[in-house]
């Protein structure tokens, strides 16, 4: 297992945390490829019944370090695409507790998840356009099957950031708790569904998801084509340059 996740399994709860709290936990290829491993081993092991993942420190995770780790294009899209398939299709449920800011990827591995326990303080963000980018990691289907289309493009193409209460009013989340009550809530949840029947539980999972998500598969797909054209652009470049120097963008295209 790699530093960048801590996994801790208890009363057949699976805690994973996003252990990268220098970066706001943004992580790279390679732990994105691990997050699904994780995910797909927790659904075959017996002993696991439920799934939490959260973020250590003050973020649950910014999403992609784009001062870290090169890879080409197209694998690092599908390492992304990895572990949303892996959430969304494990017969156990997860769920995400949000206890501090979620932008970028990070929005598709929250919405992805079954429960989504957010605190107060925290906020979802969607700044792809800001860098020359489309957003990615299912979020074209996961966000608008959440709070619908116009809200979704409100997010997609202004960057608007939805804070914890109202992301609660527009049907984005599950709960949302002050930060210090997030754990007893999430841990309560956690332990309800552990104790309820497997089988039923998994049953309305592909239930409901085949019911609200039965276009994700075509979202990554399109989301990776466009991607890995737009990542190739001067916008992008000039974008992501931007945000590092944090100054503003000058776009040519």
């Amino acid at each position: 297992m790699s530093e960048d996740f801590r996994r801790v399994a208890e009363d057949g709860v699976l805690t994973v945390t996003i252990d990268r709290p220098q970066r706001m936990n943004a992580f790279g290829i390679r732990a994105a490829w691990e997050l699904a491993r994780i995910i797909e081993e927790a659904d075959t092991d017996p002993a696991v019944r439920v799934v939490v993942v959260t973020g250590e420190g003050r973020a649950f995770s910014t999403g992609a370090d784009l001062a870290g780790e090169a890879a080409e294009p197209q694998e690092a899209l599908e390492a992304v695409n990895a572990y949303i398939r892996a959430i969304v299709g494990a017969s156990i449920p997860v769920i995400a507790k949000v206890n501090g800011p979620c932008a970028g990827m990070a929005v598709g591995l929250a919405l992805s998840a079954d429960l989504v326990f957010v605190a107060d303080t925290a906020y979802f963000l969607l700044p792809f356009v800001g860098i020359g980018l489309l957003p990615d990691a299912g979020t074209t289907a996961l966000v608008p099957a959440a709070i619908g289309r116009t809200r979704a493009m409100g997010m997609a193409l202004l960057g608007n950031r939805i804070h914890g209460p109202e992301a609660l009013a527009s049907g984005m989340v599950t709960a949302v708790h002050p930060a210090e009550e997030l754990d007893g809530a999430v841990a309560a949840a956690a332990a309800k569904l552990a104790a309820g029947p497997r089988e039923a539980i998994a049953a309305t999972k592909r239930a409901l998801n085949a019911s609200t998500l039965a276009g994700l598969d075509d979202a990554l797909r399109r989301e990776t084509e466009a991607q890995v054209i737009l990542l190739k652009t001067d916008d992008h470049r000039e974008g992501v340059d931007a945000m590092l120097s944090k100054r503003p963008a000058r776009f040519t295209d």
